[in-house]
Formats: C-alpha cells, structure tokens, sequence
C-alpha cells in the first residue's frame, strides 16, 4: 500500500552553509524509489508516496542520502498525511481567527513529555502562549516568530536535547496537510 508523506529538512536554505537546492532534493527522493515528489517553498519540505518503510526509515533513508549527495548531515523528520491532518485538526488555538505568522507547530522526532517544559513560566512570556501534542508543539507567537521570546526559551538545546525539531508556519502545515491528501 502506498501512503504519502511530508519530509520536513531542519535548517537548509536559511544560512550560508547548508544550501540544498529543491530541484536536487527531488531528483535524490526520486532516487530512492519515491514517487510523485514535490517539494514545498525552498525551506525544507518535501511530499512524496512510498509503499515501503515507516516514518523513522523513511527519515534516515533520506538523512544519509541527503548527506552523501550533498556532503553535509540534515536532520530530517517524516510525517504521514493522517499524523498531519491530526495535528492540524487538534490545534487548541483558533486557526482560523489567528494570522498565520502568529500560529506555529514545531514538529518533534519523537513522543515529548510536559516535564521537558515545566520550568517555563508561562506568565513570563503572556500574551504568547504554548501547548503540547504527542509530537509536537503549538506556538501561538501574536507579533510573529521573529519576535517571540517565548520561541526562543523553547528552542534552547536543553529542552530538546535528544530530539530533532523543526517548526512550520500555519500556512506550511495546512499546505502540507493538502499536498499530501490522497488524490481524488
């Protein structure tokens, strides 16, 4: 059974040194077998079908495939449509009454627990607000990423040591959810 997903790549094309052109990156999914492969923005997503593999095997396929193409190591999280309409659907904050710079979903490798956060002070960072899913993360940032303090503190590598994270803009994560909806 084929299922589509979403690759999300943490870090490439923001900074000078880690440049993987979207055009590249299809022709190594395609490489691996993948099929109708599309990516998303030059920042780092990709969807695509496979009809093998899980999400963690499809991610460390594609972290060292990336990595002997290219020569650097990227860290990639992979997601199927049903996970991701799930997060979408189960946001605590009103999505459709927030502009999409205020509302973010940091998607997690893994399973987080709220005691990894327990030492934020939530009233410290008000109006900006954060809730937990299984694997993943909602900011609601109302002056947008760039300035939030809040995303910030929630970034420092002791809260997600041991984890990869990477985190997508409201418009991303619904696009993604679209993209990778079965056709038809």
């Amino acid at each position: 059974m084929t299922t589509m997903y979403a690759a999300l790549l943490r870090g490439i094309n923001v900074g000078g040194s880690k440049k993987l052109p979207m055009a590249e990156l299809r022709t190594v999914m395609e490489g691996l077998g993948h099929d109708g492969v599309r990516t998303h923005l030059q920042s780092g997503q990709a969807v695509f079908a496979a009809g093998h593999g899980d999400e963690e095997s499809l991610a460390a396929e594609l972290t060292d495939a990336i990595g002997k193409r290219f020569g650097f190591s990227v860290d990639v999280i992979v997601r199927d449509h049903a996970y991701l309409k799930a997060v979408m659907e189960a946001c605590p904050f009103p999505a459709a009454e927030l502009e999409a710079k205020q509302l973010h979903i940091t998607y997690f490798s893994e399973p987080v627990e709220a005691a990894r956060f327990a030492e934020i002070d939530p009233a410290a960072y008000d109006p900006e607000e954060f809730r937990l899913g299984d694997r993943a993360l909602y900011l609601y940032a109302p002056d947008g990423l760039g300035r939030s303090r809040l995303a910030g503190h929630l970034a420092r590598p002791r809260l997600n040591k041991g984890l990869i994270a990477t985190t997508r803009n409201w418009n991303t994560v619904v696009k993604l959810v679209d993209l990778t909806a079965a056709p038809g």
